[in-house]
């Protein structure tokens, strides 16, 4: 049985809920060890669990809003972004709060309203004034869950975390908690989206600290007991050139700085300069904003550029353009003057419609190639990351109640810890690109997508057309077996760049193993009657 399209996960969940089961057997009479195990089981048969985290004012709301394509997380400062908000799937939007006891109460939510009707640019508000507790005395809220219909939450669970540099240490401190739980605790995230301004120590520390956790008495290896796929942003990417039309090219520039000191430590996968304003005013771009950007494309180029000197000039009322002041307010706060410039610029380069006007807004805001490294990443190997979680925990729990049949498991938990392939390609991803290893371009370039880097389809692993038959699959898998197995063995090889090429040849390995030989007949064999 496998666990991804690759096949390289070697039967890791099957195995998994085993262990947990077998877990439960040995340790069942201890109530709160059965509910620890049965969130582990819950968690393998659960979408995937993805953490926004980052610096105060990051971003971190306003790019869920544009993964979701929806307006369903406040972005303005108000009490609802000091807390840990989880974001699922729903029949229908609603939002409760929860105490640290397990009360509940409904939260309003209020819509702003912006320009003529239009949605304000903060969109929704969590109204926490007035909860009605199911229980008798007022509680603390300890956070909050939004259910809302959404096909990306149907996929994905999204946590919304507090700024990890507030100046209250308790609203810090739930960030910390909820990335690096210490005890037994189930890991609530299998994959950080970690957002960056700059690059700090406070950055670093924390990226650190995700990575390493802060388990290491419980006798899990202390390099696994946090969630293992980690994806740097840089988000706000259009403030970093000033809202100029080349900002997003400086960005990138900022980025591939912050990706070579982070990817050195493997501390991130990939990061990626992302415009989170502009993406999510793409993905919500209405008819009367398209309209608008219509009529400021129209008017002299040196007119336009003098009122886009500042946000506030271009909304000045005294301004003769031929659009509202109160519109143009709008267009501010929703998109920026680097939105506003790049969908004037994109009309009068002959995009027409707000349909194509939105597609290409998103593809420059940097949300596209964000989405396809999220699904490289995790999306596609949702489960290796959810059982990497449950494994962690169950070592935790196995660790912490010892003195029991369930002593015996504790190794094979540690040995998939250490041991699994897909875990090993993971670790390989995020070290690979700042490494320097002794192998041609073209074999670096082979070996990053045979171990998963360009998606874990096997004809993505081996760069091969979509609809290649099998027989030249298993001609191409086998001869990377041999390649990479020979360039492990090779005499001048340092121990890392050994170590990648095996890696490289367990993936082809496994490719082997799921493109075996179709049955030659339909009809299964008949056992002859007794």
């Amino acid at each position: 049985m496998r666990d991804d399209a690759s096949g390289v996960g070697y039967g890791l969940v099957p195995e998994t809920r085993g262990l947990v089961a077998a877990a439960r057997r040995a340790l069942g009479d201890r109530p709160r060890v059965r509910g620890q195990l049965d969130e582990c089981a819950r968690r393998l048969d659960e979408p995937l669990r993805v953490a926004l985290a980052g610096q105060l004012k990051a971003g971190k709301s306003t790019l869920l809003n544009a993964l979701v394509g929806q307006d369903i997380a406040p972005t303005d400062a108000t009490e609802c972004t000091r807390l840990v908000t989880w974001y699922r799937n729903g029949t229908a939007p609603r939002v409760t709060a929860y105490s640290l006891d397990g009360s509940r109460a409904d939260v309003v939510v209020r819509r702003g309203r912006g320009a003529e009707g239009l949605p304000g640019a903060h969109g929704l508000t969590f109204d926490l004034s007035a909860l009605r507790w199911n229980s008798p005395a007022p509680r603390e809220v300890d956070h909050l869950a939004v259910e809302w219909p959404s096909a990306e939450l149907a996929q994905t669970i999204i946590i919304d975390t507090p700024g990890i540099s507030s100046l209250s240490r308790e609203v810090s401190a739930r960030t910390s908690r909820l990335l690096t739980p210490g005890g037994p605790a189930l890991p609530p995230a299998d994959a950080v989206l970690y957002l960056l301004r700059r690059l700090d120590a406070a950055d670093v520390d924390f990226l650190e600290r995700i990575g390493a956790g802060s388990s290491g008495s419980t006798g899990a290896p202390q390099s696994f007991s946090g969630p293992l796929g980690v994806v740097g942003v840089v988000s706000r990417a259009d403030e970093i050139g000033a809202g100029r039309i080349d900002a997003l090219h400086s960005a990138r520039d900022v980025a591939s700085r912050f990706a070579t000191e982070l990817e050195r430590t493997g501390l991130c996968q990939s990061v990626i300069p992302v415009a989170g304003l502009l993406a999510f005013a793409a993905a919500t771009l209405r008819q009367r904003e398209y309209d608008a950007f219509e009529a400021l494309a129209a008017i002299p180029v040196d007119e336009l550029t003098a009122a886009l000197l500042s946000a506030d000039r271009f909304a000045h009322p005294d301004l003769p353009l031929p659009v509202p002041a109160e519109l143009r307010a709008h267009l501010t706060a929703r998109f920026g003057l680097f939105g506003i410039r790049l969908a004037v610029t994109l009309i009068r380069l002959g995009v027409r419609g707000s349909q194509a006007l939105a597609a290409e807004l998103s593809a420059r805001s940097g949300l596209d190639e964000l989405r396809t490294v999220l699904d490289v990443q995790f999306a596609q190997r949702a489960d290796e990351l959810k059982a990497h979680s449950a494994l962690t925990a169950l070592a935790r729990v196995l660790a912490a109640n010892p003195g029991s049949a369930a002593d015996a498991l504790l190794p094979r938990v540690r040995t998939l810890l250490a041991d699994v392939h897909g875990f090993a390609e993971l670790r390989l991803l995020a070290h690979l690109r700042a490494d320097e290893l002794p192998l041609p371009p073209d074999d670096l370039a082979e070996l990053n997508r045979l171990i998963g880097g360009t998606g874990v389809a096997p004809t993505l692993r081996l760069g091969l057309a979509t609809h290649t038959d099998l027989a030249t699959q298993r001609e191409a898998a086998l001869a990377a077996v041999q390649k990479w197995r020979a360039r492990a063995r090779h005499p001048l090889a340092d121990q890392f760049t050994a170590n990648a090429c095996l890696t490289a040849a367990r993936s082809a390995e496994g490719l082997l193993d799921i493109l075996h030989e179709p049955p030659t007949t339909p009809f299964p064999a008949l056992r002859p009657g007794r």
